[in-house]
């Protein structure tokens, strides 16, 4: 049985394989689906600006997989926050039942079971090599993993920067922001809250599956694995009769999921 109304902060396929048929995206939008939206994308942009930075210094490539600086640090730490800051607002605006000062990685793992983070493919423009392509989230499908390896190189160059300097690498930053890109679309999809009112158009992408992210720079491919159940199921007409209520959002019960 697939899912007739959208829940908090989650976007799933349609039972089409689409995740935007006829307007029925629109849910996002609406203002009881995520508090302040605008504000964490606004937060990437600005991070989005900063690695670009990075890159007229470190170039995208292969071989600098392994370069690390204070720059690449600072920046790692940053983004790092504001993944952990998007976890938090999924559980939080769907009522999970733990103080916020007390969640750690064992509860957003979570939200590996609603959203498929694990399934979310990120490419990064202008790579040399053949690593442009990252998973950040890749190793949540196996369920004895839990910090992917980024997380962990913040968590270790934030309590222990003088032995563990050597993590602040490129390649964890790169894997950190792509998991930042991952995170925001498996909320919001590519929709930016901008006062242009870009039109989502997702289900067309390229040929190599990959279509544009928030911020218009990364390449992102949407999870096609959803089981027919997990999906959405509801048109644009049933959207127009949820909208009109005060709240037509399903909160998920993470209290109940286990990992």
């Amino acid at each position: 049985m697939s899912i007739s109304r959208p829940y908090v902060r989650n976007c799933r396929m349609f039972l089409d394989g689409t995740y935007s048929r006829s307007g029925t995206w629109m849910y996002i939008q609406h203002p009881a689906y995520a508090k302040s939206p605008e504000q964490y994308i606004r937060a990437f942009k600005i991070i989005l600006k900063d690695l670009q930075k990075v890159f007229d210094y470190v170039e995208p490539a292969d071989i600098n997989l392994k370069a690390y600086s204070f720059r690449i640090h600072e920046l790692l730490m940053r983004v790092c926050i504001e993944v952990e800051a998007n976890f938090k607002a999924i559980l939080l605006e769907n009522e999970y039942q733990k103080d916020e000062v007390l969640l750690e990685m064992k509860d957003y793992k979570k939200i590996e079971k609603t959203h498929r983070l694990s399934s979310y493919q990120v490419k990064i423009p202008h790579w040399y090599g053949t690593k442009s392509i990252r998973t950040p989230f890749r190793t949540w499908s196996r369920p004895e993993m839990f910090s992917p390896a980024w997380y962990q190189a913040y968590n270790k160059t934030k309590h222990n920067r003088h032995e563990h300097f050597h993590y602040a690498n490129f390649e964890n930053l790169i894997d950190a922001t792509c998991g930042l890109v991952v995170l925001l679309s498996s909320q919001f999809l590519t929709e930016e809250f901008s006062s242009e009112g870009e039109l989502i158009s997702i289900g067309n992408p390229a040929i190599d599956g990959m279509e544009s992210a928030i911020g218009k720079y990364f390449k992102i491919k949407f999870p096609d694995d959803w089981p027919n159940e997990e999906r959405y199921d509801f048109a644009y007409k049933d959207w127009q009769v949820m909208a009109i209520e005060q709240d037509p959002f399903q909160k998920i019960d993470y209290m109940q999921i286990t990992i």
